[in-house]
């Protein structure tokens, strides 16, 4: 089998490094996939501009969409849901693998159980190395959860379902409902705008959404948001919230939300993911207004599964593929981080079908 072109990041303020490299055996259980498109996650961008530290050298993305290759000859060839998979199938997986048997993962936590790998964020070894989404290919381990999904669906908008979509879908789950509620979005990028989406529809009342940037807050009236809150412009918000959920992880915004909340109103955190200030609770607020605050980080198997339905029902619904305001090729990856940082876009496309279809 041909060898594999991966794109490696060696650390903050150095050139990033193609290489290239055999493709391994399969161990059993694994899957080898060829990426056909990732998009650069927030998490991606603090690594590369070294806010946030991974160990090097790896291959960064998990935003990852892909077609099925090869199976290890002991797999069972079926995806988590129990469909049937064939060599050439799109699928979508967790950003993790883990213990399904552990403590943790049968408690609803697979995202913090045992044995826990994270695509895009491990270090690149002589026997492993493909396990990141700036990659021709990518070998999806034991434990991970596999789905295939619809060839209709444009690559753009497949490659996010398995991080912001699938982590909305679990903010969502957190919520307790949405029908008929009063929802707060704090935070408008693509966490943001598919929270809006999906609170539009599984029917919201009304949709508040709060931001500093006023053009994206346009952008989220075509996901269904009704009212916009321009942040530092005395921003009138109100103080009937059923649900308040954080996207930007920004101590200010998560105070604002709290104080937005009714009466047995809930918060659900979800981009407190990185080292800022602490944030101030009003302990008398929380205990007189029964207020409820939840956090989750990443996502668990029934959150990747919504995650895949709501696309699935959704992706023409709304413009999710505009989302993905530029693109580019494998071996342009650098131009492609420098971009993202310098005209900060929700999403920015690498197209690796591109160079594998040139390799044909």
């Amino acid at each position: 089998m041909k060898n594999a072109t991966l794109i490696v990041f060696n650390g903050s303020g150095m050139a990033l490094e193609e290489i290239e490299i055999a493709i391994p055996v399969l161990n059993p259980g694994e899957i080898l996939v060829q990426n056909l498109y990732t998009t650069i996650c927030g998490s991606d961008l603090h690594t590369f501009c070294g806010l946030r530290s991974e160990t090097v050298p790896t291959v960064l993305g998990h935003e990852i969409v892909g077609e099925v290759l090869a199976f290890h000859p002991e797999h069972n060839q079926k995806d988590y849901l129990g469909n049937p998979l064939e060599i050439g199938d799109r699928v979508t997986w967790s950003i993790f693998a883990s213990n399904a048997d552990s403590v943790r993962a049968k408690g609803g936590m697979p995202q913090k159980a045992d044995g826990l790998f994270k695509y895009g964020h491990a270090k690149v070894t002589e026997a492993d190395a493909l396990h990141g989404g700036l990659s021709t290919h990518c070998v999806l381990k034991h434990g991970t959860a596999v789905i295939k999904i619809s060839k209709e669906i444009p690559l753009k908008v497949a490659a996010t379902i398995n991080c912001a979509v699938a982590t909305v879908a679990g903010a969502v789950r957190l919520s307790g409902g949405l029908q008929g509620k009063k929802v707060l979005i704090s935070g408008v990028g693509l966490l943001g705008l598919v929270c809006v989406a999906m609170c539009s529809a599984d029917g919201a009342k009304e949709i508040h959404v709060a931001d500093v940037n006023e053009g994206r807050l346009k952008l989220a009236e075509a996901f269904g948001a009704n009212v916009q809150h321009l942040l530092g412009q005395n921003a009138d918000l109100p103080t009937d919230i059923d649900v308040a959920f954080d996207m930007s992880g920004s101590s200010d915004a998560m105070e604002m939300g709290l104080a937005t909340l009714t009466v047995g109103g809930t918060a659900v955190w979800i981009g407190a993911v990185f080292k800022t200030r602490e944030v101030q609770v009003n302990a008398e607020q929380i205990v007189r207004n029964l207020v409820t605050i939840k956090g989750l980080h990443n996502y668990n198997y029934e959150d990747f599964v919504q995650a895949v339905k709501f696309i699935e029902a959704n992706y023409a619904k709304f413009p999710f593929e505009k989302l993905v305001s530029a693109e580019f090729s494998l071996e342009d990856t650098e131009s492609a981080f420098n971009y993202a940082v310098a005209d900060k876009p929700i999403r920015v496309g690498i197209n690796v079908a591109r160079k594998n279809n040139n390799e044909e």
